[in-house]
């Protein structure tokens, strides 16, 4: 128990950390604190993450564990390692530029219902993500076989190849406008156009075909 309790703290601290550095990426380029769509962005997220937290600690712990641990591992091909390098900060650059254009545009780039549009999509994402570990216990981030592992052909599985991917494109198109940039749109394209050995496009194509 003494344990569990530990892990659990470390998580949230993790969490609490990621979303302060979140917090700063986002509202310090936008130069105000008074940015609606930065903090529903970090709100949405901290609220999805603890539930995660929570449900993959009680019914997947070894899962959590994964999710929770560095995305560099010893055992990654060295090419996935140096795409997670490069993805990394850009992905942070990607949302300091968000802050910075919506505040360029005095938030106003884009109406509210498109924004509202874009949080339901973080939604949709956090729930995609959330039936993938359910139907997988073996979704790490970083592809690897581990012990036990099968092919799982359940829940999101039966019907995508690469069901956390195609959740990941409802993020990626549901941030900007949720944040309110237009030309952070091309960031998602760039990013998923190149990478490397997963076949994205395929994801969200039915598994017979």
């Amino acid at each position: 128990m003494d344990n569990q309790m530990r892990s659990m703290t470390a998580y949230l601290l993790q969490l609490l950390v990621w979303l302060v550095f979140m917090a700063i990426v986002i509202l310090w380029p936008a130069g105000t604190l008074a940015f609606p769509g930065g903090w529903a962005f970090i709100v949405l997220f901290a609220f999805g993450s603890l539930a995660m937290i929570f449900w993959l600690a009680r019914h997947s712990p070894s899962l959590l564990r994964e999710r929770m641990g560095s995305p560099l591992q010893p055992d990654q091909k060295p090419w996935d390692r140096v795409w997670l390098i490069l993805f990394i900060p850009a992905f942070c650059i990607w949302m300091g530029f968000m802050g910075w254009d919506a505040a360029r545009t005095g938030f106003m780039a884009i109406p509210p219902w498109l924004q509202t549009l874009g949080g339901v999509s973080m939604v949709i994402y956090m729930l995609g993500a959330w039936w993938t570990f359910r139907e997988n216990a073996f979704a790490a981030p970083s592809v690897k076989i581990q012990p036990g592992q099968k092919v799982i052909d359940t829940g999101p599985y039966a019907t995508v190849r690469h069901p956390m991917y195609a959740s990941a494109l409802l993020l990626f198109l549901g941030t900007p406008l949720l944040l309110g940039s237009w030309w952070a749109f091309c960031f998602p394209r760039c990013s998923f156009s190149q990478l490397p050995g997963v076949p994205f496009m395929r994801s969200v194509l039915l598994v017979g075909n």
